[in-house]
């Protein structure tokens, strides 16, 4: 807005700049007191010219032609191929700060390859000297970094055939497999899940019952593209955050011990997938319990994992998918005893409650998902899918 390359005694970030506009794309920048400098140095006109023809291309000031070397100096910027060193900024603070009541608005630029100890060296130089307050930045340590030098970086430049890229871990062609019979809302389907040799899921295949060609097509894509997610290694904990509470019919009650409710079958799938193949700790924190842990909840207040694991062990001898087919093991507790559990698959606190005071509550069930609700001032709240009785 003033026409200023730099304000103060900030020195220029480069030569040549580019700034990353907010609503996209960058603009250059090009540092217009270059022509002036070369003027005051002596440079004729035509020479003038094409050493800032060179600086546009570059973005550097290095074999610029007609430019005398000792005039490199001169040209220095906070980043780029020739910058000022990091105690070159510090002893231009502390020749000011004497003369100031107050601190310096002044960054100390460091390059991107910048270690702990020389980070450490500038606050200490800086303290010694008498600064009242001083700031760093490292190249490159903020993914979204408004300003950067230009094309003068060369040893930087990293490649897009540099990064990593995913390696699909394909699965055995004999690998042991589980197939689960499930009803929700009535509709009924079959889940097989293969797994590697080390008993972590590899693949998914979903058939329902009944159900057109369409709808068996979408399933078979949605299976391909999990198998294949989970082979090239998306975390299974990824897919059961983003597809559990999915709600869509069918839905309602299912014939699963372990997950009573469910709001979609996508919701029932990971759930049991997680149930089977996440260990305590990861599902425990998406709230993912099987119904012998909900029981000891209620008797000892907390949860703990059942001794058994529901993974699939490892298989001495594989098995050709698909294996045998088989109903979700049946809890050593009698669900149909207490209410039916939430979709999320924990006992509520008020159940919690009732069984450490003895005091039977008169809240009523979730009408979407089942769960005891819990008081919430005058109403109720469910602590399952977040419904209330009304009135909060």
């Amino acid at each position: 807005m003033m026409d200023c390359d730099t304000t103060g005694i900030e020195p220029d970030l480069a030569l040549v700049k580019f700034k990353k506009l907010v609503g996209g794309g960058s603009m250059q920048i090009v540092n217009q007191t270059i022509p002036q400098a070369l003027r005051k140095l002596g440079y004729t006109e035509e020479t003038n010219e094409a050493i800032v023809a060179y600086i546009a291309e570059n973005g550097n000031i290095i074999d610029a032609p007609g430019l005398k070397p000792e005039h490199y100096d001169i040209f220095d910027c906070a980043m780029g191929i020739r910058s000022i060193s990091a105690m070159g900024h510090v002893k231009m603070m502390a020749a000011c700060q004497p003369f100031l009541s107050g601190a310096i608005s002044k960054t100390v630029n460091l390059p991107s390859d910048a270690t702990v100890e020389e980070i450490e060296e500038v606050y200490y130089e800086g303290w010694k000297l008498g600064l009242k307050a001083l700031a760093v930045y490292r190249d490159n340590c903020k993914v979204g970094q408004p300003l950067s030098d230009s094309k003068g970086k060369t040893d930087d430049v990293v490649s897009e055939d540099a990064h990593p890229t995913a390696t699909r871990k394909r699965l055995p062609k004999s690998r042991p497999s589980t197939t689960t019979s499930f009803m929700v809302g009535g509709a009924e389907g079959y889940m097989t899940a293969g797994a590697y040799a080390d008993g972590a899921l590899g693949e998914v295949f979903l058939k329902l019952g009944k159900q057109g060609s369409t709808l068996a097509g979408v399933m078979d894509a949605f299976s391909i593209a999990v198998s294949i997610g989970l082979q090239y290694g998306v975390p299974l904990e990824t897919f059961v955050e983003k597809f559990t509470n999915l709600r869509f019919e069918p839905a309602g009650m299912t014939d699963d011990a372990d997950v009573r409710m469910a709001q979609s079958i996508m919701d029932y799938i990971f759930r049991r997938l997680a149930l089977d193949y996440l260990p305590f700790d990861s599902r425990s924190a998406l709230g993912l319990y099987t119904a012998s842990e909900r029981a000891r909840a209620l008797d000892s207040g907390e949860y703990t994992p059942d001794e058994t694991p529901v993974a699939l062990p490892k298989a001495a001898a594989p098995v050709v998918a698909p294996a045998v087919v088989s109903k979700p093991a049946t809890a050593s507790v009698k669900i149909e005893a207490k209410p039916a559990d939430a979709s999320a698959g924990v006992g509520s606190s008020m159940e919690l409650f009732e069984k450490m005071s003895g005091v039977k509550s008169d809240a009523p069930l979730c009408m979407t998902c089942g769960v005891k609700m819990r008081m919430a001032g005058s109403c109720f709240v469910c602590e399952g899918c977040g419904n209330t009785s009304g009135c909060s």
